[in-house]
């Protein structure tokens, strides 16, 4: 999954207002930043298959770093314990991470470990079995928790507009027919897992930062009016 970590960070911040917006649309990704890195590094390793669908173009050959459930507990504890003077914020920052995982399992092919080295293995593999259509599924689960974060956001005068054309430029980029997967998939070693490595670490941490200025630029205009209407005589 891609753009529906960012919705799902989108309908967090909707949901508890007061949290602190960067700690939840970077917790999201935490998982994928980690791994990118570790790709580059070779502790994690990805492998070219150009019938891997819909849109990445590699088998995840092993992310048990990152991406195994022990793993992403101790991610979101990590992640929260940045957090720690705040416990609102620290708990919302957690859960953030872990939705990662839990999002994943429904469309990853069986290759999200128990624990590292494990040899059980979740993930329910809706990538492999729908192709395009899981994409599509992606798309329509974004687009409801936008719908959400936008209904619970109204009454405050914040709107997610910007953000959600930040959300539906990547969910198309990152489409089976654009995804820069593929190209790099196409390329030789090393410098295809030290490119996948990068684009997956660039790709949640630079927009996880441009759709954190966006929100916080609506929340900062929506206090301004509201201060504004109160002192007005």
């Amino acid at each position: 999954m891609y753009v529906g970590h960012f919705a799902i960070a989108v309908a967090i911040k909707s949901a508890s207002p007061k949290t602190s917006t960067l700690p939840i649309m970077l917790g999201v990704g935490f998982m994928d930043i980690i791994d990118g890195l570790l790709i580059i590094a070779g502790a994690d390793r990805v492998t070219p298959n150009l019938n891997s669908g819909p849109y990445l173009f590699f088998d995840l050959t092993f992310i048990d770093w990152d991406h195994s459930l022990l793993m992403a507990i101790v991610l979101s504890l990590l992640w929260a314990s940045l957090f720690g003077r705040d416990k609102l914020t620290a708990r919302i920052a957690g859960l953030a991470v872990f939705s990662h995982f839990l999002a994943d399992w429904p469309l990853h092919n069986h290759d999200l470990a128990l624990y590292p080295y494990s040899r059980e293995h979740l993930g329910y593999g809706l990538w492999g079995m729908l192709g395009t259509t899981s994409w599509l599924l992606e798309g329509a689960l974004a687009l409801m928790l936008i719908g959400f974060a936008e209904w619970r956001s109204r009454a405050r005068g914040v709107s997610y507009k910007w953000a959600t054309l930040i959300l539906t430029l990547l969910f198309f980029q990152m489409s089976p027919w654009l995804s820069p997967m593929k190209l790099i998939a196409q390329l030789s070693e090393p410098l295809t897992h030290l490119l996948h490595g990068a684009l997956v670490t660039i790709g949640f941490l630079v927009p996880g930062l441009l759709v954190t200025s966006l929100i916080n630029r609506q929340e900062r205009r929506a206090t301004g009016i509201v201060i504004s209407n109160q002192t007005a005589p």
